[in-house]
Parts: structure tokens; C-alpha cells; sequence
């Protein structure tokens, strides 16, 4: 499973467990062979338990069989980022394709792969699974905030083995808020453009209890307000078109337990919390025309365009070191998550003709008048009305032994899962006159626009074995999947049914210590990503696989302040798994579409002169590079608008995978002032595997979907001072020289970036 940081001792780093079974067993027998004093010496020398964690540290980026990066605390928020997608352009191997501005549907991909929804990635928020239904419908229509997290992993080449059910494209984790090892409090207070606030704040510690240990306890709240950075188009019945923003919520609270155990150390942590969201987000873009006059705009026809989501996640973990080369966790954890996403879908002009929207931002003519609210028509605006559930239990063990000169760090886990999503949808329509305004609105019937259920039920077991031979590491790995999928459409009860899937993946990687500047590795792994159970049920989709290899050199000279790190990569996939929600209807079935090859570099260097020169300030710099080459390597069967692989064919490039991509910035700290600056460059990609510049769809339809994004840099700077021990003041502009870009064409036309945003505000530790 994810490592764990562990208190000092021991020659080897803490891993995970294998089975409830083993832990079970092996409890009882082991605590017998521990006195009680070393039970006592154990809990005096303990420190405080770092929550579960793929990676631990930027040191630990060392040691790892393969390539990843962490992400700390002052990398999120010395330049005031709240949105993920700011964050990852830093982290090489990383593909962002922005969507609302804020992150708040981000769509990560990591090497390539398909960037939708982040649904080939395997999101974790401490070691547990986050997305909403992460095997039944893992797109991310809910994502962990950037703005609460204590630091973020990412792991590439290495993950298949240890974190799914989706490995194809890596593993991000985002760490939360640890329990503070002294009682102390923090907040970050921030104002900025557009109407803009947030505060973050939290205060825990650690109490003494006799006789019974210790008690940790954190209390946390995140808020965010923001007006938003568009204006939607006015109407004779509607006026207020600058509240295009959003407000999220977030109270969390963790507590933990650390006993007076007879022999051996153990833990126990308890953590919920809950994140409410309403935005008035949509997927209606522009036409190019619209964009290239004010790409912030909104057209009136928007206005009702509203998501509401409510999500609860919850664990409670136990941990316990029977002795120094023993470590058993257990997990049970579970979600919820509602949302109503009430968007615009299609619209009808006064003739009757009804377009899809990507289509009458293409076309033009009537239906785009009466989007823009200058005609009169009807507006059909649904209803996308989810609920998600998910749930389970974790159990894994690390067992650490020697053979002779070579060392073993064996571990194994098995997970049982279960998540399930109801679709319950129904359509609005509103007649509009030729000003404008609305005159009629029909509130449909509920499940009228989708009404079915889709459930999976996964048993996961994985081992893996670290092998030290004196400077060389091999680490060799299975991970296996035992899926049952049910769907029922209550709309079509001939299409329910039950089916069994199992997936395999094997993997190896190596580390080689040359000396102690430079360390080498490389890897081969399997991957996979499961169908949803509609997808295999009714369509008979396989499992996406992949084989995917990668070598690389890391360089770290401490007396220069000075890392490096290089890496080699390749993924082929087979049966490419698109999802049915790529555009804006959401109507298309998912697809199988054939094999995709990836293949790139990717480069990191951190370097500090003053360190070793004696300066009396700081001058960090940094620059990350990723060159990916990803390509279709088989013709694409699908001329669906709603897929992004429509009208592809061999050797074209897959969609939203920019060629290059890079950041580079520096900062200088000297006594109670720092002031960093970053820039960002993304190359232009193709928007579909058609890869057109025409806004075309295969079947000769206009189509606003089809096309190229822009080119970009971005700068982005912040300044900090501290004004007292507890009192830090912070400010900064994102965007610096207001770079005007299209950043993306889906869901329904172009979307811009988010435009030039100023901040301040200050940080108070009590």
C-alpha cells in the first residue's frame, strides 16, 4: 500500500500490510515477545504519525523505483494557488487541460493519457479513494481542494502495481492537514479580484492522558467566495450577470489515539469531513467569433446554468508495529456525494429545429441568436441529477527480513470496495421571445432525460517485494482485481445485467545507488482501467490495458543546493477506454478505440547558489520540461461528436496532449521579505483525434468541439513579509500580463483561461 512516516529506528522505511488475515494472526503472537518496557520507551520516543502517504517528502523522491514528485506546503501556497491545475503545470509528466478557471473539475493526465475528467488516474486523499465512484464512474466531478492540502504525490512508472483501480495513468495523492505535534492554530486570510475570498484556518495538538496515552485532536474550515471572472449577457428579465462565481465549503476534523499498548505501538485515527459546492459553472462555451471579441463572456441563454454538490468522506484507521520489522494498517472508509448539474443542453430556434449546442455555436444562424437571447426559440436545460456512494475496507502489512547480505521489505494488501451511481435526470424547457426574455417554462418529469443504476464490487490484492542487494534495489510487484458489475436501465429493463471482470498487472522497477550524487532507475508495468458496469454490461467494453516502461537518472549535490532528475518514458495501450461524457450532452455510449502510444522525456532541476557562495539571501530557482509524444496507433472506429477520438486514424495526435510544456521561476528571500515569480508554457494541441483546425465533425456537421487550443505563457508572482512571529502578510498576481488564451473546447465550445487575478492577504499563527 502508501508508505507511512514512522518514528526514528528501524533500517528500513515503514510500508504496509498484506492481508486482515495476517494482521489478525500475527497480533497476538508477537506482542507476547515484547517487554513492556520497550512498550513504554516506544510510546515516550513516538512522534506524531504523518498521514498516509505515497511518496513522504521530497527526499523520499530519492528512493522511489520509479519517477513521482511531492509537492509541500510552500510550493501550493507561496504564489497563492487554490486550483490544482496551477499546482501540477510544476510537476513534470503532468498534462493539465484547464476547464472553469478554478480547478474545480480538473482534468489531469499524467504521461499522456486521456485527460478527461481525470478519470484515468487513481485520486487519493490519504491513501483513500476519492473520487465519487472510482470504479463505477470515476470522472472527477469531485476533487480534493488544493487550497487545504498539507503537500501532494504524484507517482508515475511505479503505481500500477500498488494503487488502483485505475493505473494506466499514476496515482495522485493529496495529503491533508496533519495533527500538529504542539498545540498551535493557523489561518490564512485572502481577498482578491472579482469579488474574491477565502480563509482557511485550523487549530489541533496533542493531550497527555494517564493511563490511557495520548489524544490528538484537529479542527479545520475551509471557505471560498468569488464572484467570477465572466459576465453573463443581460436580458429583459435578468440582470445579474457578474455572479458567474461559486462558494465551497469545507469543515473537516481529525482525531487520533495513541495507546498505552501491552508491547508494541499502535495508532488510531478517525477523519471526516465534507465539502459543499454551488457554482454557477456551465458548459456552454462561444462561438470563435464571441471569443475572439471578449472570450469572457457568457451568453444569456447560461443563466440558469447552476451545479450543486454535497459530499461527506470519512476513515477511521488503525495502525500498529508489533516490532521494528512489522507494520499493520487497516482501513474503513467511505463517501457520498449529490450533485445537480442544471446546464444548458440543446436548443430549439422559432422554426423548430433543434441543434446540440457545440453545433449552433459552429453553424451560427438563428439558434446561435437565440442563445445569445436575440431570437426566439426554446431552451431544453437538464437536470443531471447524481448520486454516488462508496465504501470499504483496506488491509495491508509490511514485513521486513534479511537473507544473508540481501534485504526484504515484503508488502501486501487487499481492499474490498464496493461504489454504486443512480442517475435520476429529467428536463426543463423554457420558451423564449425574440427579446429575450422567458415566457413559458415546463418542468418536465423526473427520470424523464436518464434514469438507471450502475454498481461495482471489487476484491483487490497486491504484493510487493522490495529486494536490497548492497546498492541495488529490485522491487517486483502483482496487483489483481476481481470485479462484478450490475447495470439496470430503467428505461430499457432488456439492456440489465450482471457480469464478472478480472485484471492482472505485473510490473518490476530498480533503483542503483551509484554514489551519493548519483542514483538510476527504471521499470516495465502493466496497467489497467476498468469499464464501468454499463460500458462492459450492455456494450461489452474490455478493460483498458498497458505496458509501460521508463529510465532515469536523479542528481542531488547537497553542499550546492542542487537536484536533477531525467526520465525516459513509454506507454502502449490497448483498447483505450473513452468515456460517454466527453462533450456536453453526456448521450454517447463509451467506446473501446483502440491502441495508443506515448512516449516522452521528462526533466526537473532545483538549485540554490546561495548556499554554497554564503550570500545573506536565498535565490531558489527551479524549471520542470515534459516532452510528450502521444499518438492513436490504430484507426478509430467512432464518428460520434461526443467522443474526443472521433474521425481519428493512425498517427494522429490524442487530443489535448500539448508537445512540450515547461515552467521555470526563481524567487529571493533575505530576512523578513521573499518575492518568488513563475512561468508557464503549454504548446497548442488538437482539441479531437480528427486533429483539425476546422470546427468539423466527421460526419461533416459543424461542431465548435473541433479545433485547436492556443499556445500560452503564463507569469505569475507574490510577494510575502513577516511582520511579527505570528503575522505574515501575502500578496501576489496570477497571470501578471493578462494572457488571453483558448484553453480548452470541450465541454461545449471554447473556454478561456482564467484572466490577470490580484491578491492579498495574511497568514496568523497562534
Amino acid at each position: 500500500m502508501i508508505s507511512m512516516r514512522r518514528r526514528q529506528g528501524g533500517h528500513h522505511r515503514v510500508g504496509r500490510l498484506a492481508a486482515f488475515g495476517l494482521a489478525v494472526a500475527a497480533v497476538p503472537a508477537l506482542a507476547q515477545d515484547a517487554a513492556p518496557a520497550e512498550a513504554e520507551s516506544d510510546l515516550d520516543e513516538a512522534i506524531r504519525l504523518a498521514p498516509i502517504t505515497v511518496i513522504g517528502s521530497e527526499e523520499g523522491e530519492r528512493t522511489l523505483a520509479g519517477s513521482g514528485t511531492y509537492v509541500g506546503v510552500d510550493e501550493i501556497t507561496r504564489l497563492g494557488y487554490d486550483d490544482i491545475n496551477r499546482v501540477m503545470r510544476r510537476v513534470p509528466g503532468v498534462i493539465v487541460r484547464p476547464e472553469d478557471g478554478y480547478g474545480l473539475f480538473p482534468n489531469l493526465s499524467l504521461r499522456g493519457v486521456d485527460t478527461t475528467r481525470s478519470a484515468k488516474v487513481t485520486i487519493m486523499e490519504d491513501g483513500v479513494l476519492a473520487a465519487p465512484a472510482p470504479y463505477a464512474a470515476p470522472a472527477a466531478y469531485y476533487s480534493p481542494t488544493a487550497g487545504r492540502m498539507h503537500a501532494i504525490e504524484v507517482l508515475k512508472g511505479s503505481s500500477q502495481v500498488r494503487f488502483g483501480p485505475h493505473t494506466t495513468g499514476g496515482a495522485v495523492n493529496y495529503i491533508s492537514t496533519p495533527i500538529p505535534d504542539t498545540r498551535r492554530g493557523f489561518a490564512r486570510i485572502v481577498a482578491g479580484g472579482d469579488g474574491e475570498t477565502r480563509l482557511f484556518a485550523n487549530y489541533g495538538g496533542w493531550w497527555d492522558s494517564q493511563g490511557f496515552g495520548r489524544f490528538g485532536i484537529l479542527l479545520e474550515g475551509y471557505r471560498r467566495e468569488t464572484d467570477g471572472f465572466k459576465t453573463i449577457d443581460r436580458a429583459p428579465d435578468f440582470s445579474d450577470g457578474d455572479d458567474t462565481g461559486f462558494t465551497k465549503t469545507e469543515p473537516m476534523i481529525k482525531l487520533a489515539w495513541e495507546p498505552v499498548s501491552p508491547g508494541f505501538y499502535q495508532r488510531v485515527d478517525v477523519k471526516w469531513g465534507r465539502t459543499d459546492l454551488e457554482a454557477n459553472e456551465t458548459y456552454l462555451g462561444l462561438s470563435e467569433d464571441d471569443f475572439d471579441a471578449d472570450p469572457n463572456r457568457r451568453y444569456a441563454a447560461s443563466r440558469f446554468d447552476e451545479i450543486d454538490t454535497e459530499q461527506d468522506r470519512w476513515h477511521v484507521r488503525w495502525y500498529a508495529e508489533p516490532n521494528e520489522d512489522l507494520d499493520l494498517t487497516l482501513t474503513l472508509y467511505g463517501s457520498s456525494f449529490d450533485r445537480d448539474w442544471f446546464k444548458l443542453k440543446d436548443v430549439r430556434d422559432a422554426g423548430g429545429a433543434r441543434l446540440s449546442l457545440s453545433e449552433a455555436l459552429a453553424a451560427g444562424g438563428s439558434h446561435l441568436r437565440t442563445i445569445r437571447g436575440e431570437a426566439a426559440g426554446e431552451l431544453r436545460v437538464r437536470h443531471n441529477a447524481r448520486t454516488y456512494t462508496s465504501s470499504g475496507y483496506e488491509a495491508a502489512a509490511t514485513y521486513r527480513f534479511e537473507n544473508g547480505d540481501v534485504l526484504h521489505e515484503l508488502t501486501g494488501g487487499i481492499r474490498v470496495h464496493t461504489d454504486r451511481i443512480r442517475r435520476f435526470q429529467r428536463d426543463e424547457n423554457f420558451t423564449q421571445a425574440a427579446n429575450g426574455a422567458i415566457t413559458a417554462r415546463d418542468p418536465g418529469t423526473p427520470g424523464d432525460a436518464g434514469n438507471r443504476r450502475q454498481r461495482t464490487d471489487s476484491v483487490a490484492l497486491w504484493l510487493q517485494d522490495e529486494i536490497g542487494i548492497d546498492r541495488l534495489t529490485l522491487t517486483p510487484g502483482i496487483r489483481m482485481e476481481d470485479l462484478r458489475l450490475d447495470h439496470t436501465d430503467f428505461d430499457d429493463l432488456s439492456t440489465r445485467g450482471r457480469d464478472r471482470l478480472d485484471m492482472k498487472a505485473l510490473g518490476i522497477g530498480g533503483t542503483w545507488e551509484h554514489d551519493d550524487l548519483w542514483t538510476f532507475f527504471g521499470g516495465v508495468h502493466e496497467g489497467f482501467s476498468p469499464p464501468s458496469p454499463r460500458a462492459h454490461v450492455k456494450d461489452g467494453l474490455d478493460e483498458e490495458t498497458s505496458l509501460g516502461y521508463e529510465l532515469g537518472a536523479r542528481y542531488e549535490d547537497h553542499d550546492e543546493a542542487f537536484r536533477a532528475s531525467a526520465t525516459l518514458f513509454r506507454t502502449d495501450l490497448d483498447d483505450l477506454i473513452v468515456l460517454d461524457n466527453l462533450g456536453g450532452a453526456g448521450n454517447g455510449e463509451s467506446e473501446n478505440v483502440g491502441e495508443v502510444r506515448t512516449r516522452g522525456v521528462e526533466f526537473s532541476v532545483q538549485w540554490d547558489p546561495s548556499v554554497a557562495r554564503g550570500w545573506e539571501w536565498s535565490n531558489p530557482w527551479f524549471a520542470t520540461a515534459t516532452y510528450t509524444d502521444a499518438e492513436q496507433r490504430s484507426d478509430s472506429s467512432s464518428t460520434d461528436a461526443e467522443s474526443i477520438f472521433a474521425g481519428g486514424r493512425r498517427g494522429a495526435d490524442v487530443p489535448y496532449v500539448p508537445d512540450w510544456a515547461f515552467s521555470v521561476g526563481t524567487g529571493l528571500e533575505r530576512g523578513n521579505w521573499a518575492f518568488d515569480v513563475s512561468g508557464t508554457y503549454v504548446a497548442e494541441t488538437y482539441t479531437t483525434a480528427s486533429n483539425t483546425s476546422a470546427q468539423i465533425a466527421p460526419d461533416g456537421s459543424p461542431d465548435s468541439r473541433f479545433g485547436e487550443t492556443d499556445s500560452y505563457f503564463v507569469v505569475d508572482v507574490s510577494a510575502r513579509y513577516r511582520a511579527s512571529e505570528t503575522v505574515t502578510l501575502i500578496g501576489g498576481i496570477q497571470n501578471l500580463f493578462d494572457e488571453e488564451y483558448l484553453v480548452s473546447r470541450h465541454p461545449d465550445g471554447p473556454r478561456p483561461g482564467k484572466p490577470v487575478f490580484g491578491w492579498v492577504g495574511l497568514e496568523i499563527e497562534f
